[in-house]
């Protein structure tokens, strides 16, 4: 893609409106324009890391044996009232009536709509366990929504619902999506720590919190530092196996959100040299609460007997558009943005320095050529604008590599390579360079 025909409204400035680093970067980099309070319209190159957040969290969910769904974004108020939380929610739950007075709402999540989908559909514990998932935009009417798309009042979510015969079963599809959780996050290159949670609006009694560790996270949250170190599960786990070896391993070390903190507890279990206390940002949260929605629903099937059985629930959700937020948060310098490869709206920013020179401009398209042939997603500064500038906004957009070429390197047959993260540069002959780059992108995706 060139920057010339792109759409890319950059900003020198930063916002005065903006109070995190992520709101800051989203509104300068040109990601996110705002609609209104807490809604935001996703401009292209926001657009673009949205969908490879979602493909990321979509190849997880798929990889657990979940299977997609897609529901609608509003819903019969009728639903919320056979499970009784229709007049519970609150002032959050956006209701409206349709032109013939019935009462409908945007939907805030979808246990309700998803039991219908279920409890209309199997009727036997041979068609059991089964995992509903989709990716969906949802609406909570924040009181004062703030820090951009990190306490949005419209955002993308993905929410997934397991229903199973009994609560042993149950706790295994739980099981599932917390490893599920650990390497999606992980893939996005987040640390997340798993943390025994509240269950707020959803119910039941059993909850973690999934955290990564931010100065501007609006969680209190507490836990042993040895957790920050664990392992992730490989991409070959066996989701059919005994997950339960691999949740003790984040489970076991002390690990809560304020909520759930328990101070002497803390201090008796975790020694001094390894407590942490800091603020974090949630980016998943997952909830087993038993038959809290298949009772009231008559959400039934016939078991091994004969006899008719309430199915045991969980849901699990990921903040899809939230961790656009999170990753910045996490990944970020005094000069802007430092995308993984993984989820990088571009792999990599080429630069030239002379536009309108034939021998830039010829060695450009060829670099084009040879990235497109490889699969590389590139963005092509190809204006004349000043080159200290097209260094700035490289740097800000924070594609993982940069490619430099100008007329003096050219001469010697040579480009230059950027590396974002580190600032590490280097001067290569133009196929060695390609060579390089190509490698080390396809690297970073299969180690994602």
């Amino acid at each position: 893609m060139r920057i010339s025909r792109y759409f890319l409204p950059v900003l020198r400035e930063t916002p005065k409106e903006a109070e995190i680093v992520s709101h800051q970067l989203m509104l300068r980099t040109g990601m996110v324009k705002q609609a209104s309070a807490g809604i935001y319209s996703w401009l292209p190159l926001g657009f673009r890391v949205l969908k490879k957040i979602e493909q990321v969290v979509r190849e997880e969910q798929n990889r657990s044996g979940a299977i997609e769904v897609l529901m609608p974004t509003i819903q019969s108020a009728d639903l919320w009232r056979q499970s009784g939380r229709y007049d519970d929610y609150g002032k959050e739950m956006l209701r409206l009536k349709d032109r013939h007075e019935r009462d409908m709402l945007y939907g805030p999540t979808n246990e309700e709509l998803i039991t219908e989908i279920f409890r209309d559909g199997v009727k036997s514990y041979k068609d059991l366990p089964r995992n509903l998932y989709h990716i969906q935009w949802k609406f909570r009417d924040e009181v004062r929504p703030r820090f951009g798309v990190m306490r949005g009042r419209e955002f993308l979510m993905k929410d997934a619902y397991s229903f199973d015969l009994t609560a042993d079963a149950a706790r295994q599809s739980y099981n599932r999506m917390f490893v599920a959780y650990l390497r999606t996050f992980a893939r996005l290159g987040l640390k997340s720590i798993p943390m025994a949670a509240d269950t707020g609006p959803i119910g039941g009694d059993l909850s973690h919190e999934f955290i990564i560790l931010a100065d501007t996270g609006e969680s209190q949250v507490y836990c042993h530092a040895d957790l920050v170190q664990t392992t992730v599960p490989g991409a070959d786990t066996d989701f059919d196996a005994d997950l339960s070896p691999l949740i003790a391993r984040f489970t076991s070390d002390y690990a809560a959100t304020d909520e759930k903190h328990d101070a002497a507890r803390f201090e008796k279990e975790v020694p001094v040299d390894k407590r942490i206390s800091a603020r974090g940002i949630e980016v998943g949260h997952i909830f087993f609460f038993g038959t809290k929605y298949s009772d009231p629903m008559n959400c039934r099937v016939q078991g091994p007997d004969g006899k008719m059985v309430a199915v045991q629930m969980g849901s699990y959700g990921i903040g899809v558009s939230r961790l656009a937020g999170a990753i910045i948060e996490a990944s970020h310098d005094k000069d802007g943005c430092i995308w993984p490869v993984p989820v990088a709206p571009f792999e990599l920013g080429l630069i030239n320095l002379k536009a309108g020179d034939k021998e830039t401009d010829g060695a450009c398209d060829t670099l084009c050529e040879r990235f497109a042939n490889a699969g590389i997603d590139y963005l092509y500064d190809d204006t004349d604008e000043r080159a200290g500038g097209k260094f700035a906004t490289m740097d800000l957009i924070g594609l993982p590599y940069q490619v430099i070429v100008g007329p003096k390197s050219l001469k010697n047959g040579e480009i230059e390579i950027k590396e974002r993260r580190t600032g590490m540069r280097q001067t290569l002959p133009l196929e060695g360079a390609v060579s390089q780059l190509v490698g080390a992108i396809r690297s970073a995706r299969q180690l994602a």
